[in-house]
């Protein structure tokens, strides 16, 4: 006897997903893509593209996405010149793998008036 299985019907969502991720970095705490998945929901490798795009819309709304950058952590490097919001694979001093993931906030930008 075969059991009828019910479709899958995704989680009622008030926000968009982008929405939702704003909020939650408006809060003020720095987050890093895989805590923004945990809390929102969606696959890690979503999350930067969602960033990216929230990264271009904001300069609009007086607001900037600050990005913490990865750190290396055997040797310190700090990739403060990377343009790709992913964890970077190696470090390019010790070629260690043992990278510390980009931090993300949203904080109000002065410049705007």
């Amino acid at each position: 006897m075969k059991k009828d299985k019910m479709p899958f019907v995704p989680p009622e969502r008030k926000d968009t997903i982008r929405r939702g991720i704003i909020t939650l970095l408006e809060e003020g705490q720095l987050l890093t893509a895989k805590d923004i998945s945990a809390k929102i929901r969606i696959p890690e490798k979503e999350v930067y593209g969602h960033l990216e795009h929230i990264q271009k819309s904001l300069s609009k709304t007086g607001q900037h996405l600050n990005i913490k950058p990865a750190e290396c952590l055997k040797c310190g490097f700090i990739f403060t010149k990377r343009d790709r919001l992913k964890t970077p694979g190696r470090c390019p001093v010790c070629h260690e793998e043992h990278i510390q993931e980009p931090l993300f906030s949203i904080i109000v930008s002065l410049q705007r008036q």
